[in-house]
């Protein structure tokens, strides 16, 4: 997947793993989104597992992001909420593939932070997202 925007890692900072370490977005349209939980159409939080859940927020983070005109490289932030830290940690193979699924390689800056408690006691994580479609490329 290309983006229209540049992802930045510079050489002088820790490798960037998963993430950029910063992004220039191109000129064009901000698209913020609410923060999405695996919630499904009924409202019920769906997946057993933070990567289960993971799957699901971000397939409507993708699903609001498309709504408004978007595609993920539009992405330029993501920030993860997550009561499940360790859980992360533990399977960051099965996030990764549940990242991969809707954003391919494509890797804004992100952030994961962990909380104590989320609106919805089921939800384990919650994704924010702020993407913005280019009217060009960063050149």
């Amino acid at each position: 997947m290309s983006t229209p925007h540049e992802l930045l890692n510079p050489e002088s900072m820790a490798p960037a793993k998963g993430y950029s370490n910063a992004v220039r977005p191109a000129d064009g349209t901000t698209i913020y989104l609410s923060g999405m939980t695996a919630m499904d159409q009924t409202a019920a939080i769906v997946g057993d597992t933070l990567a289960e859940q993971y799957d699901v927020a971000m397939g409507n983070v993708v699903t609001g992001l498309e709504a408004a005109g978007g595609s993920p490289t539009d992405i330029v932030s993501l920030v993860i909420y997550t009561t499940s830290m360790q859980e992360y940690r533990d399977d960051q193979t099965g996030i990764g593939r549940a990242h991969r699924r809707h954003l391919g390689k494509h890797f804004p800056a992100m952030a994961m932070l962990g909380v104590t408690e989320l609106y919805d006691p089921e939800a384990k994580l919650e994704i924010i997202a702020t993407a913005v479609v280019a009217n060009e490329p960063v050149k």
